[in-house]
């Protein structure tokens, strides 16, 4: 991937007070902030599967991004090694106004922000909530904004999601691990020993059940719909996708590209959910020459 540097998680493993919680997150980038990108910091929010952290979706990426950014790998509510309090309203915006708080915690003032997935949504409502903290979008098959045009719902990936929720076992695990990707061979006993870990560790299905209730609650699923905002959004965002993503197919793009005035897409050949990992090269050079653009 071009990494200058490479990094042991625990040397840039760091943690702050962010709206009452504890959110762990991981920094590095050049010293006296960024040198591309007008000067921002690059924030990135992980997906929401079994085990998802910030360090597992985008651990092997930070070396590439941080050569040009001061990048800052977050720990969402309820996973990772932050906090796992119970949801309150929609997960989406519940997310960011605790990325929020980070941010006026560690005193940046604006971010790019680069989201997959679950990330992806906490990164759209972020923008539509706090527009002058964000400079650019970068969104990875996100949720809330992909809206199935052709496929059915809930999707293979989404499925496959469920059944680990009602009986969490490796095997259960390992069938939803294997929609992510096209190469079956990323999927690995390791992957899946490692995930399954965070998946199960203590407080970890409690915040995912509570995580997924927020979609579903009458109370609060409507506030997870983004789509029905998009045209609200002013910002530069490149909408990025798998061709063969079983958890938000590619036809989900197509309102969010048709309503964000300044949107773009990259579709990423021979490719699933997790074009960071999947197309971890053509990924970082896109996502890099993007933000780059931004003065």
């Amino acid at each position: 991937m071009g990494a200058q540097a490479t990094y042991e998680q625990e040397a840039v493993r760091r943690s702050a007070k962010a709206g009452g919680l504890t959110l762990n997150y991981y920094e590095a980038g050049p010293e006296g902030g960024s040198v591309l990108g007008g000067g921002l910091p690059l924030v990135m929010l992980h997906g929401g599967g079994p085990g998802a952290s910030a360090w597992s979706n985008f651990g092997r990426a930070l070396p590439h991004f941080s050569a040009s950014f001061r990048t800052l790998l977050v720990d969402q509510p309820g996973f990772g090694g932050s906090d796992k309090p119970p949801v309150e309203g929609n997960y989406y915006r519940f997310a960011a106004d605790h990325v929020v708080a980070l941010l006026d915690e560690l005193g940046i003032e604006q971010v790019h922000l680069l989201g997959n997935s679950l990330g992806g949504g906490t990164a759209m409502r972020l923008a539509l909530s706090h527009p002058d903290r964000v400079g650019r979008l970068v969104l990875m098959g996100p949720g809330g904004l992909s809206l199935n045009l052709f496929h059915a719902d809930p999707t293979e990936g989404v499925q496959r999601l469920m059944e680990f929720g009602a009986e969490p076992t490796r095997e259960a695990l390992r069938a939803f691990i294997s929609t992510m990707v096209v190469d079956q061979t990323l999927v690995t006993d390791e992957l899946v020993e490692e995930r399954f870990a965070d998946a199960t560790a203590p407080g970890a299905r409690e915040a995912m059940r509570s995580m997924g209730m927020s979609f579903f609650d009458p109370a609060s699923a409507e506030d997870g719909l983004l789509w029905r905002e998009a045209h609200r959004l002013r910002h530069h965002t490149l909408l990025t996708w798998g061709r063969e993503d079983r958890v938000n197919p590619l036809d989900g793009a197509l309102v969010a590209l048709k309503l964000i005035a300044r949107a773009r897409l990259h579709v990423f050949p021979n490719c699933g959910h997790w074009a960071q990992i999947e197309a971890a090269e053509e990924f970082a050079e896109v996502a890099t020459a993007f933000l780059a653009r931004y003065h």
